[in-house]
């Protein structure tokens, strides 16, 4: 047996020194040291040996397996050097070459803008909030003070997945939810951006979709001063500091009084062009104080406390601040488009 063992052990050593790679060392592993190889197919013979010579025939079976686990060591952590050399030569850079341009190349007039109107209201204190484009008629308008078959509805027609669930014509819901969340406790200072839909035609003004970003601000002694005052510095910071506001009334069935607000016009100064029509005046967006009737059904008391909220259309102040003269190129990708606005940030 002993000449048995130096025969394999020298067989072993050999075939090992010759593997090419990794799997063929495995392979030959388990052959000559596996469950089933003749080493250990051996082991059963030693209960057969003499007492006095078992002792001598284990260390000599240990003695080869660990001289055989040896080499196979050795040799895998060359075979893994050899690899690893191999794979950095595949992989070789040449840094002589002028590296990729990871810059971002432009980013969406929307997202320009929104980004714009949400940092200045997170400067004058307002916390982003969020919520589903997939809304409930409850939300969307039901706590909004429209009752169903409130002929007001008409002016939001959308989309409506069955009788009770529709694509949000508004990010209002989202300040409903957010005014749920207060349990009639004040004070609460928000804006909700977000895409919402309705059901119009695609033209050069109008979209099925389009972006919102919504104020909400409700504290006690709120008053349409401190309407106005906000909407002056949003005006200011997004046109210009020349700029003034003017509001002219109107109705939202949300908010009484309601306004329509406009922007002196930052292309002539308010003298009238093209652009304000001749009037000297650009309608931006609409507001308005929070209707007793919604600040009831959301949990406050509207005799303690009171509201302002406002809705800005996102393209129309793109379209307005880039000269854009369709609302379609917002939505088509077509990067000679968008890369006009690469400096914009």
């Amino acid at each position: 047996m002993k000449e048995q063992l130096e025969k394999i052990e020298i067989e072993a050593l050999e075939q090992i020194s010759l593997a090419t790679d990794l799997k063929h060392l495995n392979e030959l592993r388990v052959t000559y040291l596996g469950k089933k190889s003749t080493i250990q197919s051996l082991m059963p013979m030693m209960g057969k040996l003499p007492s006095e010579e078992r002792a001598a025939f284990g260390q000599l079976i240990n003695g080869v397996k660990t001289r055989i686990m040896t080499k196979v060591e050795e040799k895998q952590k060359e075979l893994e050097a050899l690899e690893l050399q191999r794979k950095l030569e595949k992989e070789t850079i040449d840094v002589t070459l002028p590296g990729k341009d990871f810059r971002a190349k432009s980013f969406h007039p929307i997202s320009i803008i929104v980004d714009e109107i949400t940092n200045i209201c997170l400067g004058m204190g307002y916390q982003v909030e969020e919520g589903p484009e997939v809304e409930s008629d409850y939300y969307n308008f039901e706590m909004l003070n429209l009752p169903k078959d409130h002929p007001a509805r008409e002016m939001q027609d959308t989309f409506y997945i069955n009788e009770n669930t529709l694509l949000r014509t508004h990010t209002s819901p989202v300040q409903v939810r957010t005014l749920l969340k207060h349990n009639g406790v004040g004070p609460l200072k928000i804006i909700c951006p977000g895409k919402v839909y309705r059901r119009d035609d695609d033209d050069a003004t109008h979209s099925h979709q389009f972006y919102q970003i919504e104020g909400l601000v409700v504290d006690k002694n709120v008053t349409m001063a401190d309407l106005k005052g906000t909407l002056s510095i949003l005006a200011k910071k997004m046109f210009g500091e020349k700029r003034e506001i003017k509001f002219r009334s109107s109705y939202f069935p949300f908010t009484e009084p309601s306004v329509e607000v406009d922007v002196s016009c930052y292309a002539c100064d308010g003298k009238g062009c093209s652009i304000c029509k001749g009037t000297g005046w650009i309608e931006i967006l609409g507001a308005g104080m929070v209707h007793p009737n919604v600040l009831k059904m959301s949990g406050f008391d509207p005799n303690v406390y009171q509201g302002f909220a406002f809705g800005i259309g996102v393209e129309r102040i793109a379209i307005l601040r880039y000269g854009i003269d369709d609302i379609r190129y917002f939505y088509t990708n077509d990067l000679r488009f968008l890369n006009q606005f690469s400096k914009e940030r």
